[in-house]
């Protein structure tokens, strides 16, 4: 199973495995990564699971979604590598992929 690194706003990380499929949202919430409240589910409504995906992996992902932009405007200090993590599946390329936490969440 591919591995995501989550990093909080105070530098403490969490490693964890991730099934193919789920996205980084979910394997979050399935391991109680703190910061990612999901308040939607994953339904692209809000911007609850705003990530700062790492410089090196952030051309890796797939596009983002016009709908995602614009919820990403909503996101609390967005920036050029802000992504929802509700929008990013995990695959076997996304191993290793590592993604910060803002401080708050919307």
């Amino acid at each position: 199973m591919p591995k995501i690194t989550y990093i909080q706003d105070d530098g403490k990380s969490n490693t964890i495995e991730v099934a193919n499929g789920l996205t980084v949202m979910e394997g979050a919430v399935q391991n109680n990564i703190p910061g990612i409240d999901a308040d939607c589910g994953g339904g692209m409504a809000c911007a609850t699971c705003h990530v700062y995906v790492k410089e090196e992996w952030f051309n890796r992902l797939p596009k983002k979604e016009d709908g995602e932009e614009d919820m990403i405007d909503m996101a609390y200090e967005p920036n050029k590598f802000s992504r929802l993590s509700c929008q990013i599946l995990v695959t076997e390329e996304l191993d290793g992929l590592v993604v910060s936490i803002p401080s708050k969440q919307v």
